[in-house]
């Protein structure tokens, strides 16, 4: 079966209350997906997604984060949102997976649509799944925080293995309002 977003199936998904993209194809529900529970791409996806593989080294988070940027482009009001929580996915694909080992790789995928989009991080695994640590808010250790910012910032963000077998992948999505089209003729 192809390694495509439609035929991936959700270990673990997790949705806060967030407004689906135009065309209601997307379900939002207000509660965490059950396990295997499909999500699909919406219908209205602006082309194929864009894709990139860096190095598994701490320096190239910075990269992806700038390949995010440029993919979601400056008018993107959740951009900012956008860079902090692929720079977080990045770091811990690095720091907590085989992609930070001597020829380690990861990949970012991004996917975009009329107010919203979808990143994707994939890794080449560890024994331990990705999952968000709920800190106490006034704990000031340094680590353990990346995903509780995903778990906070995104409208859903999941973790799964990869289809082929090499490792996993944790995504997010968010969403916005993208205010009515533009009139081409005006």
């Amino acid at each position: 079966m192809p390694d495509t977003p439609e035929t991936r199936s959700r270990q673990h998904a997790h949705t806060r209350g967030a407004t689906a993209p135009a065309g209601g194809a997307h379900p939002t529900p207000d509660r965490p997906a059950r396990p295997m529970e499909e999500r699909p791409i919406p219908p209205d996806v602006l082309g194929p997604p864009a894709r990139r593989r860096f190095p598994g080294l701490a320096n190239q988070i910075q990269y992806a984060r700038r390949f995010v940027e440029r993919v979601l482009g400056a008018g993107s009001p959740e951009l900012t949102t956008a860079t902090l929580l692929t720079s977080e996915l990045a770091t811990n694909a690095v720091t907590h997976s085989s992609s930070g080992s001597p020829g380690g790789k990861f990949e970012v995928t991004v996917y975009t649509a009329p107010g919203w989009a979808r990143v994707e991080v994939r890794d080449l695994g560890s024994p331990e799944q990705p999952r968000a640590q709920h800190r106490d808010p006034y704990d000031v250790s340094e680590h353990g925080r990346g995903l509780d910012l995903v778990e906070a910032l995104a409208a859903k963000w999941g973790t799964e293995p990869r289809a082929d077998g090499l490792g996993r992948m944790v995504w997010f999505e968010l969403a916005w309002d993208a205010g009515p089209a533009a009139d081409p003729a005006g």
